[in-house]
């Protein structure tokens, strides 16, 4: 079963966030909760979590893009 990760909304306002760094490559085996990726909003940088535990397959937004 596939689980897409979509950027969560850390604010009310929040309407994009820029990817700074990922800390993971597709192939890379994760657990619910490791940090999957860097991201810097508006008014915030943080991680944003794996939401459960399993293969990471498929990269589609690279650093550098909102």
């Amino acid at each position: 079963m596939t689980t897409e990760v979509r950027l969560i909304q850390w604010g009310m306002g929040m309407q994009e966030g820029v990817i700074l760094r990922w800390h993971v490559a597709e192939g890379a085996v994760v657990a619910e909760g490791d940090p999957l990726v860097e991201v810097e909003a508006e008014k915030v940088t943080a991680d944003v979590p794996a939401p459960v535990s399993g293969t990471v397959t498929r990269i589609v937004a690279q650093v550098g893009e909102t």
